[in-house]
């Protein structure tokens, strides 16, 4: 039988893979990286909790299980990754090399100590093709000419942002940019957004322009349409082929209830 490890962060994206594999009768060994993952993966017998910082140990999991390809997926927040760093002797060596601490950076660095003990990390999407974010219009509402303009001006920052690894979210109104997401992460980026700007905010997500698809693609899900909803924005606009669309169908009705488009862009 073949073997798939992950990686899990926050969020429904390892549920969605987890759901997959089985499906099509893989065996799959959870590496949980924070209390906060869904109940359903904590449950699975075949379900550990490390810390990122432990490296050695998770590495050790893996290979006592004939494990040699992972994938990595869920949120995995600067906050909550660099407020509750444990290390061990691995870990504290792997720190030591770091040219930096951003968070692209240590997962990097992970995966390369991955390689070196012969284990593969798969693209996020394996297995998940179908969901990737296409360049259509999925509702019926759709840009205006004016929003167009305001659109255009939130893809080069989006851009701009995620060249300096700060975030991936922008959000937009008006042709003026009115918030840019940092470490608080998209749903509070489009929180503030809602307070600074009011109603009819547009919400752009891009990824980074050398996007790994290993680590951390950008995804569009419910909880992000429900803040949208929240704040009364008037769309979402997301980068086709590299993203993400969680929850499709749930989305897009929600969407259209509340008159928000959701559009896919090509760039």
């Amino acid at each position: 039988m073949k073997k798939i490890g992950i990686i899990v962060g926050n969020g429904k994206l390892p549920l969605y893979f987890l759901r997959e594999a089985v499906s099509k009768g893989i065996e799959v060994y959870l590496i949980g990286l924070f209390d906060s993952i869904e109940d359903e993966i904590k449950a699975h017998k075949n379900y550990r909790k490390f810390n990122i910082g432990e490296i050695g140990e998770i590495v050790k999991f893996l290979l006592l299980n004939d494990v040699k390809e992972v994938v990595m997926l869920g949120k995995v927040e600067k906050s909550i990754l660099f407020g509750d760093m444990k290390l061990d002797y691995f870990g504290e060596e792997l720190m030591k090399k770091l040219p930096d601490k951003k968070d692209e950076t240590l997962l990097f660095g992970v995966i390369s100590f991955l390689r070196l003990n012969k284990i593969k990390v798969l693209p996020q999407n394996h297995l998940l093709g179908d969901m990737m974010f296409k360049a259509v219009t999925y509702t019926q509402n759709t840009l205006s000419k004016e929003d167009q303009k305001t659109v255009k001006i939130g893809i080069e920052a989006a851009k701009a942002l995620s060249l300096v690894d700060a975030g991936q979210t922008v959000v937009c109104k008006d042709s003026s940019v009115v918030a840019l997401e940092g470490i608080e992460g998209t749903d509070k980026t489009i929180e503030r957004a809602g307070e600074y700007a009011k109603e009819d905010c547009i919400i752009i997500k891009m990824a980074r322009p050398q996007q790994d698809m290993r680590v951390d693609i950008p995804a569009v899900g419910i909880g992000t349409i429900k803040k949208a909803v929240e704040i009364k924005a008037k769309g979402i606009v997301a980068e086709a082929n590299k993203m993400l669309f969680l929850d499709m169908e749930e989305c897009i009705e929600l969407a259209e209830k509340n008159n928000i488009f959701i559009i896919g862009v090509k760039i």
